[in-house]
């Protein structure tokens, strides 16, 4: 028989998956565990309790397992502070106040118009946002942009994005596409006012009644459906085509017909045009060049001509910027990118300050970048270095944009792969000098990916796998490593993630991913040191969406009643569901979220000590009766319920003479536990309860042989709980 003694004095890598335990040689057994439930690894590597979960607000949503609320962060600034839930047909705002209150200000049903809010529970959790000063704008392919303005310190308003318009209404400034099929043309009655479209192949469908379609530069508003092939519109202006190539008119010398290039023109022959804004060329003065003409001839699809109305002295090419007014068929349209027929943005972002969305539902791949510093503004221009940007993901695949970020470049995550849009050296992003690159081929589930420890990580397309999107120097390139395979086992069906940084009290950066089991997982990272791990967190009922405030973590959570709740991570306490309330004259009111006959938890303090007292059930006035313990001083008490709190290591093994005990039977002989601040734990079902709490080393005797022995810490108490290490003496 020999005895050894195994030490356990870091955390560090987290809860590891079963199918590691036998990887015994590895530095990761040594320093991590096979569940550290409920409990956050530091950065020195010990594990501490996690904090409990605060009440602040009951939602009155009872659908079990549903994300009915979608939580946002809106921060105007260090003192202005908001999480704004998106519900179902339904925003609420709520203030994070100096105290640390947090107060419902503004609930909102519909918006400036009057018009219901668009939002629906069966598409919640895909929702984006983003947010800049005052406004935060909410996308998702089945409605417009949503805005959410605040208008003072406690009052908001929803309105739909619109884009900005020309000041004499003849021209908006949204993107177009063309998503007629090639050699479709479309065929207008006029020139002005109301006119009849006719396509030369099947387009239309009723929905269309409200977009704006482009014929060359001019805009037609679809008001009557007739049929696929024909719709009845208003033009805004008249039909003016601003030909594409510079100097496209053609002289020969002495003749009076000039020869015109226009792409795709559509003409037949006999048709009259109107040529505007054209130079003198040729000879020919631009009162002779310029006015109403008959196309005499049809060069090719690209070229006509017409007579001018003097002859040339010289053959040149001229005219500088030439418009056409026309109403003849041309292959030359578009329309909105943006509407009911098409969709609208499923992502947003602001990005080297350009309002950014991509991924519509005819153009799952499209990218729109509006003007810098004019984020309503996405007239494509002229292509100068401020003007708007429309890009396509075209990659060899149909990239289904889902998520946006701004970080080292603007970063891109699609439903079947990771892309980013490189940022160049002093240099911001035009449309000359814009590029697409495609990274990794994951793809990217509905849950937002988050910025952590220099890198993004994001949940992969399979629900299993989380990934960290990093830039690397030495490949000058992206990778999407797997930081979740040691804990693969806590990655099920994710549901929503967040980062705090600075979280739970803690110097490190915290990510909180839900799971569609109910529970949570934290993650924390420090690759200058190499270390990562996760924890697993539960609590009696299910977490659902999470957002972060700088250092404050927020959770939509079902109770065990089925109840909707906000709440938050928040104190050493315990608890969960927790209220902080006085205790006047040995009653405490809990009628915020408690009623009759529940059964519930109780901390209390006297204003230096806490203690925790027995489970109690609320009478039938909704409060917890004390009286029991009268005359002991406790002015406050913290009443929720308690979770607990558990550390199982690994199996504890060790190398000796003839080989590793891996396998044989052994056993615990005792255990040192190394604790800070601990009122009560249990090690190997052995109690530890003291009155003030106990910091330093601590002996355990314990009993029992097996061929997989482990040391299991728990807690139920709703008190502090933080283990620096462990040694366990083997007996083989």
């Amino acid at each position: 028989m020999q005895k050894v003694k195994v030490p356990i004095n870091s955390f560090q890598y987290g809860e590891i998956s079963s199918s590691m335990l036998m990887m015994t040689d590895s530095p990761v057994y040594a320093q991590s565990a096979q569940s550290l439930q409920n409990m956050v690894v530091m950065s020195e590597g010990s594990a501490r309790k996690r904090y409990g979960l605060k009440h602040i607000y009951t939602y009155g949503l009872t659908s079990l397992g549903q994300a009915q609320s979608h939580l946002f962060k809106f921060v105007f600034d260090n003192n202005e502070e908001y999480v704004i839930s998106v519900e179902e047909g339904k925003i609420r705002c709520f203030q994070l106040e100096s105290n640390g209150d947090v107060t419902l200000v503004t609930t909102l049903t519909t918006d400036t118009d009057g018009d219901p809010l668009p939002f629906d529970e069966d598409y919640i959790q895909q929702y984006t946002s983003a947010q800049y000063g005052d406004v935060m704008f909410i996308c998702h392919p089945l409605f417009a942009p949503r805005m959410l303005t605040r208008t003072s310190l406690t009052t908001f308003e929803v309105s739909v994005f619109t884009f900005d318009e020309r000041l004499d209404g003849s021209l908006i400034y949204q993107p177009y596409t063309r998503f007629q099929s090639q050699g479709v043309t479309l065929d207008p009655s006029s020139t002005t006012g109301s006119v009849t479209l006719t396509t030369s192949d099947d387009y239309w469908v009723s929905d269309h009644v409200g977009t704006i379609i482009k014929y060359g530069e001019a805009e037609i508003e679809i008001t009557a459906y007739t049929s696929a092939t024909q719709v009845t519109g208003t033009i805004i202006d008249e039909l003016k085509l601003r030909l594409a190539v510079v100097n496209p008119l053609r002289t020969s010398e002495g003749s009076a017909e000039v020869e015109v290039t226009q792409l795709g023109h559509g003409f037949a022959g006999g048709e009259t045009i109107v040529v505007s804004n054209a130079s003198a060329t040729g000879g020919i003065n631009s009162g002779n060049i310029n006015g109403t003409f008959t196309v005499s001839g049809i060069i090719d699809e690209n070229t006509y001509t017409y007579t001018a109305g003097g002859s040339t002295s010289s053959s040149e090419d001229g005219g500088g910027t030439v418009y056409i007014t026309t109403h003849a068929p041309t292959v030359d349209w578009s329309e909105q990118s943006w509407s009911a027929v098409r969709g609208y943005p499923a992502a947003v972002v602001f990005h080297q300050n350009r309002l950014v969305f991509a991924g519509t539902i005819d153009e799952p791949d499209g990218i729109w970048m509006s003007q810098i510093g004019s984020y309503f503004n996405f007239d494509i221009g002229d292509g100068d270095p401020t003007d708007s940007i429309s890009l396509t993901a075209a990659t060899g695949d149909v990239n289904e944009i889902r998520y946006l970020i701004s970080n080292r470049d603007l970063q891109i995550f699609t439903a079947s792969g990771e892309l980013y849009i490189p940022t160049f050296q002093n240099q911001a992003i035009t449309p000359t000098n814009i590029q697409i690159r495609k990274q990794t081929p994951y793809g990217s589930a509905f849950v937002q990916p988050v910025s952590l420890d220099g890198a993004t990580i994001f949940t992969a397309i399979n629900g299993r796998i989380v990934r960290e999107y990093l830039f690397t120097d030495a490949e000058q390139a992206y990778t999407a490593n797997s930081v979740s395979t040691l804990a693969s086992h806590l990655i099920q069906d994710p549901k929503c993630m967040t980062v705090a940084h600075s979280g739970f009290g803690l110097p490190d950066s915290y990510a909180v991913l839900t799971l569609g089991n109910g529970d949570a997982a934290l993650f924390t990272s420090n690759r200058a040191e190499r270390r990562a791990a996760w924890t697993s967190v539960t609590t009696t009922g299910n977490f659902c969406s999470v957002c972060a405030v700088k250092d404050r973590i927020f959770a939509n959570v079902y109770d065990e009643y089925g109840e909707l709740q906000l709440c938050e991570f928040d104190g050493d306490t315990g608890l969960d569901f927790y209220l902080y309330k006085p205790i006047v004259s040995d009653l405490v009111d809990v009628s915020d979220l408690y009623v009759d006959g529940d059964e519930v938890d109780v901390v209390v303090t006297d204003g230096t000590n806490i203690s925790s007292l027995l489970t109690f059930t609320v009478n039938a006035s909704n409060q917890v009766d004390l009286t029991a313990y009268n005359g002991y001083g406790f002015t406050y008490a913290w009443v929720g319920k308690k979770f607990e709190a558990k550390i199982i290591t690994n199996p504890i093994d060790a190398n000796l003479g003839a080989g590793p005990a891996t396998g044989s039977i052994r056993g615990i002989a005792n255990v040192v536990v190394d604790v800070q601040d601990a009122r009560s734990m249990k090690v190997n079902s052995r109690p530890l309860v003291t009155e003030t709490g106990f910091t330093g080393k601590k002996e355990f005797r314990t009993l029992g042989y097996g061929r997989n022995p482990q040391v299991t810490i728990e807690q139920d108490d709703p008190l502090p709980l933080q283990v620096n290490g462990i040694i366990a003496e083997l007996i083989v």
